[in-house]
């Protein structure tokens, strides 16, 4: 039969305080926080590529939890009923107000900037890239943009006509965005809604998906903001090319 042994010199408090800590690890390690999946707060704004929401949304859905919000002009592309259900409820301008009663209620952009892993807007209306590119913030999306902490991933999607593409505002407005670190998810090639052909339609859901997979990897490959760690989507992390 085997004997404990003990250090004779050892305090008799250092001894229990051993025993307690052997005793309590089972427990600390019990309470150290689950890995969570990433959150995805997914922009809409006002283009006819706002149309593909339901099927970036699922994209998104596989790996991470997503919230939505459209802008005004971006609803008239997308209904209420049309996204995956797990995304939640559509979220707008009047729900920000319908949620702040006053002084001390939550304020909801601020609540979405906490709550979110990373931002992506897509798709990126000439209009709101604009105000992004200024500091803007007259609706939800783009105050979120302006309250956002830019050490986490903002991805944008532009989706334009070709002459607003070509436009010396969009460059400008684009080198604003790469001052912050934004990411650009580059427009495609094809004939687009207005029946011109050119530049400016919005890159595919999957690639747009594909790029925020790998900007959560980036970003979180050693864990979640809170300490917790992420279940990360599987594969490389993409590298984006500017637009």
């Amino acid at each position: 039969m085997q004997v404990e042994t003990r250090d004779p010199l050892e305090a008799p408090e250092k001894q229990q305080s051993s025993q307690d800590g052997a005793a309590a690890a089972p427990q600390q390690e019990e309470q150290q926080p689950r890995p969570r999946r990433p959150r995805v707060l997914l922009g809409l704004s006002g283009s006819v590529a706002t149309i593909k929401a339901p099927l970036l949304c699922r994209c998104l859905c596989e790996f991470a939890d997503v919230r939505v919000i459209a802008t005004a002009a971006a609803r008239r592309f997308v209904g209420e009923g049309q996204l995956p259900p797990q995304a939640g409820q559509l979220l707008g301008d009047e729900d920000e107000w319908r949620q702040w009663k006053q002084v001390g209620d939550p304020v909801m952009h601020i609540e979405l900037r906490r709550w979110a892993d990373a931002l992506v807007i897509a798709p990126l209306s000439a209009n709101t890239l604009a105000k992004a590119a200024g500091g803007l913030c007259d609706n939800l999306l783009t105050c979120v943009v302006r309250a956002w902490d830019f050490d986490r991933p903002l991805l944008v999607a532009p989706a334009m006509n070709t002459l607003m593409w070509d436009s010396p505002f969009t460059r400008r407005h684009l080198d604003a965005l790469a001052q912050l670190g934004v990411a650009v998810v580059p427009p495609v090639g094809k004939r687009l809604a207005c029946g011109d052909v050119g530049l400016g339609a919005m890159a595919a859901p999957e690639a747009v998906a594909a790029a925020v997979a790998g900007a959560l990897r980036r970003r979180y490959g050693g864990g979640a903001p809170d300490g917790a760690g992420m279940e990360l989507p599987a594969g490389p992390p993409e590298a984006l090319g500017g637009a």
